[in-house]
């Protein structure tokens, strides 16, 4: 009867690859990655690091794909917002905290966003928009106006809309509201 092997724990996984000398294994580990989705420099980084590759290899490997063009912050920002703005819009405070969370600096997650606002003024109130009508059904169900505009201005807060933005489109969404029920007056 044959004997299982002993899989190899994450500490002696950890130490393999710590002992490993060769940048190009590295690389490959990081080119592997990144074939899921476009990534961050901080998350290749932080990728590479929690597995166990030295510190100098991983420094070396993201330094060869930068010069590949194969990471790129400001690319992987403008990318992230734009996914962000069609599949689950959000507001540019949580997208600066996602972008944080990611491991894009400060100052380049401010510089996409102010792009963003440039070539679409009104990009923050469009998603906004956008959020409530995939959440119209929702909020539907609430029949008092009052009520409907508060539950859609908190949806709108906790998706990281600013206050005048989640204020402007919840009022709109009860605007909306109170012309659909005078036409319904107006009809009997």
């Amino acid at each position: 009867m044959a004997r299982r092997q002993r899989r190899e724990g994450f500490a002696e996984k950890r130490e393999r690859l710590g002992a490993v000398d060769e940048p190009s294994v590295v690389l490959d580990a990081a080119l592997r990655f990144l074939e899921q989705r476009q990534r961050s420099i901080g998350e290749v980084r932080r990728r590479l690091t929690r597995v166990g590759y030295r510190e100098d290899l991983v420094a070396a490997a993201i330094d060869r794909l930068i010069e590949l063009g194969m990471l790129d912050d400001e690319a992987f920002a403008r990318a992230w917002i734009e996914s962000r703005d069609r599949v689950r819009p959000r507001g540019s405070r949580a997208l600066m905290s996602e972008l944080a969370r990611k491991g894009i600096d400060r100052q380049t997650a401010d510089q996409t966003l102010t792009d963003r606002e440039a070539h679409h003024p009104g990009a923050d109130i469009d998603a906004a928009e956008r959020l409530l009508s995939r959440n119209a059904r929702s909020l539907a169900r609430v029949v008092d106006p009052r009520a409907r505009r508060q539950r859609a201005y908190a949806l709108l807060a906790r998706n990281g809309f600013d206050p005048e933005t989640a204020a402007a489109a919840s009022r709109s969404i009860g605007a909306t509201d109170d012309v659909a029920s005078d036409e319904d007056v107006d009809s009997d």
